[in-house]
């Protein structure tokens, strides 16, 4: 491995532990750095320390908010009645993208994993049952990963919220749009068996 100074060296190792970033992307991006205009990088900084210190949890639903409540949470316009369970912050954006969904979220930060030590009470389960008990919520919606894992969570969270008397729902899943059925795999092809409707 090459050395580098001290300074690039430390930038690289930082980049390196940011997800998805290997050895040479980790280099690609330092020197990108290094060779930028000091404003950018400047601005790079204050965008890192800006994230750390003025982003927070919405009180209502968990995600990634810039104020007590989130926008979907402060918004008087989305239907309260009707809530989608997200494992994580980033898992909002594919369905508001659709732009067919009008109610609130709530995200659990994760899924029941036993493997990892994930139970029930790691997630932010609680807080959802508080919002049930103040709100007229009238349907769940379980938008969990189709992993084992999110659908563990999503059967356990079924069982939980049924007995309320609330209508609990569950997102499709099945074969994607453009893709051959030749490359679909069982558990796949299982799911879009199951989900079919009639035409």
């Amino acid at each position: 491995m090459p050395d580098f100074a001290a300074p690039l060296q430390r930038l690289i190792d930082e980049f390196r532990r940011l997800p998805g970033i290997g050895q040479k992307s980790a280099q690609r991006l330092a020197f990108y750095v290094l060779r930028s205009p000091r404003d950018q990088a400047a601005a790079l900084a204050a965008a890192l320390t800006d994230v750390k210190d003025n982003l927070g949890i919405c009180v209502e639903c968990n995600n990634i908010s810039d104020a007590e409540l989130c926008p979907y949470c402060r918004d008087p316009n989305r239907d309260h009645s009707q809530i989608c369970i997200v494992e994580e912050p980033h898992s909002i954006l594919p369905v508001e993208t659709t732009r067919s969904f009008n109610g609130v979220y709530h995200v659990l930060h994760g899924s029941i994993s036993p493997l990892r030590g994930i139970g029930p009470e790691q997630l932010k389960i609680k807080g959802l049952l508080d919002r049930i008990g103040k709100e007229d919520v009238k349907e769940i919606i379980l938008a969990n990963n189709p992993t084992v894992e999110g659908e563990a969570t999503a059967v356990y969270l079924s069982r939980l919220l049924k007995p309320l008397g609330i209508k609990v729902t569950r997102i499709a899943m099945g074969i994607p749009v453009g893709s051959d059925l030749e490359f679909a795999d069982e558990v796949t092809m299982l799911k879009s068996l199951e989900n079919r409707r009639e035409m």
